[in-house]
């Protein structure tokens, strides 16, 4: 038999400080490893949403996962984007003005860019990118590992493809841009048609949740860009999303929309200077029964619709938690316009179904950019304006902070590699590319301020602008506005006339900035 000798209190003592150091060694290099890893990145996108539909900025609409982003984290009041769908998106991608990348008429290949895809990628970044991307490009051979979702632009929610032997009729398409082409990776599918339990926002999400499956235990962070088509038209919504609200609209513009206003200045995102636009709808009692109801019903869907993509956002976030990587996660929310007051009808049945592609018209659309004027195409800050969440643990220590601060969706690429330590080419795919045209927003992050040299540009289809944290210049046709940004936000007046030289000044750098790009 072995006989085991006592251990001393002096060898004890050796034994457990030697454990400690290791214990100490090997915590402080997991410390070390954490600190200085990159954090993941999500960024998602809305499409038509307008600056008041989620509640953190003011609306009736049950948005309980983005409001509590926002109370976390960081609700920015003047982020701006292009007032269009795919020139939003292809500034959101590359840093670039839209006319940069030839993406300023209408959806075709990008050039003289890089995507944030490929740069994050290059910096050691699993890529992946789901749902709308709305250009001709394939973003997969774009630097993103993965990407699954509507290369195009609109689709049918419920079925983007052809009728399925369930479906109660025809899908509702836009047949003059029918099939639409869906991608997954390097596959092109059109028509897509899709299992019977698909629904554009919850399989986006789906397929978003698969993918960051696939890489869980990789070492590597990840950049996930889910954008969603939500809720862009047709309106469409599984029917429990819209039965939620029943009896909420039946009050009409006017009552929806200044309950929204009042909630805005309660939560600092306006004050006093800055009075609700002149409402553009009719008054509510002036329309017939069935025109009220029609109009209810719209709205109905049109909730339901953003209802569902804030419960896929939860989906995403508690997907993100159970990984263990919250804590170390960068989360961006955005809408790439306006409310949309375009009409769009198409098919049969009741607004909200599988066979009916209908949209929200201008009066709801006024109400959803409260308290701005106009809407989705026009450079007015109806058109422009996106709530803008930024969520990040690890650096926004005091959530719930109002931030007033003039930024564009081109500062999000130099925000991004400020960020990662990436580098950005001066070459991509042969061509050359074009200096970054924004600023990186991380020193707002961290609570400080960042300096702008150059004012913000915005042209498309007839509407154009220039803007400085004091000056908007803007016109939709010929004629040319001027607002004072510091006391006017919501251009109400004009003072074109009064302050001449100033708009003379502006107008002749937009000029000089637009003839750069013809």
């Amino acid at each position: 038999m072995v006989q085991l000798r006592p251990v001393t209190r002096q060898a004890l003592t050796g034994i457990l400080v030697l454990m400690l150091a290791f214990c100490l060694g090997c915590s402080g290099e997991d410390s070390r490893e954490k600190n200085n890893a990159n954090p993941n990145i999500v960024l998602v996108l809305a499409d038509d949403l307008g600056y008041s539909d989620i509640g953190a900025y003011g609306s009736e609409i049950s948005t309980p996962n983005l409001d509590r982003l926002a109370e976390n984290g960081i609700r920015f009041t003047r982020m701006h984007n292009t007032s269009k769908c795919f020139p939003s998106r292809a500034v959101l991608l590359t840093g670039l003005y839209a006319q940069q990348s030839g993406m300023h008429e209408q959806p075709e290949d990008f050039h003289h860019s890089v995507m944030f895809g490929e740069v994050l990628k290059r910096a050691g970044y699993r890529t992946l990118f789901v749902g709308k991307h709305h250009g001709t490009d394939n973003p997969h051979e774009w630097g993103f590992d993965h990407y699954w979702g509507l290369r195009d632009g609109a689709a049918n929610y419920f079925n983007p493809g052809e009728q399925r032997p369930s479906d109660p009729g025809p899908p509702a398409q836009k047949e003059w841009a029918y099939p639409r082409t869906f991608a997954f990776d390097d596959s092109l599918v059109a028509p897509f048609t899709p299992s019977e339990d698909y629904y554009g926002t919850d399989s986006w999400t789906d397929w978003s949740i698969e993918l960051l499956g696939q890489y869980e235990e990789e070492e590597k962070p990840f950049l996930l860009y889910l954008s969603y088509q939500a809720p862009h038209d047709p309106l469409q919504a599984p029917e429990e999303s819209v039965r939620k609200y029943e009896g909420v609209y039946e009050n009409g513009y006017e009552a929806i929309a200044q309950a929204r206003y009042e909630r805005q200045i309660e939560m600092g995102l306006l004050d006093d200077r800055y009075p609700r636009s002149e409402p553009e709808y009719p008054q509510w009692e002036e329309l017939s029964d069935s025109a009220r109801a029609d109009q209810v019903r719209r709205m109905q869907v049109y909730a339901g619709m953003i209802d569902r993509m804030d419960q896929n956002i939860g989906r995403l976030i508690e997907t993100i938690k159970a990984m263990g990587e919250w804590e170390n996660t960068l989360f961006m929310f955005a809408s790439d316009n306006g409310a949309s007051a375009e009409v769009v009808q198409i098919g049969e049945g009741p607004i909200g179904s599988l066979t009916r592609w209908a949209s929200l018209k201008e009066d709801w659309a006024n109400v959803a950019n409260t308290p701005f004027r106009k809407y989705k195409n026009y450079s007015h800050e109806g058109g422009t304006a996106t709530p803008f969440i930024v969520h990040w643990p690890e650096v926004i220590a005091d959530g719930g902070a109002v931030n007033h601060t003039l930024t564009h969706f081109i500062d999000l690429m130099p925000t991004l590699i400020d960020i990662t330590g990436a580098e950005y080419p001066e070459r991509y795919k042969g061509e050359e590319v074009y200096p970054l045209a924004g600023v990186s927003m991380r020193p707002l992050f961290e609570g400080g301020n960042i300096e702008r040299e150059s004012p913000l540009y915005y042209d498309w289809g007839e509407g154009s602008a220039i803007q400085t944290e004091e000056w908007k210049l803007v016109r939709w046709g010929s004629e040319w506005e001027l607002y004072d940004m510091q006391n006017d936000r919501t251009e109400t007046t004009n003072l074109a006339g009064e302050h001449p030289e100033i708009t003379r000044e502006l107008k002749q750098k937009w000029r000089e900035w637009s003839q750069t790009w013809k």
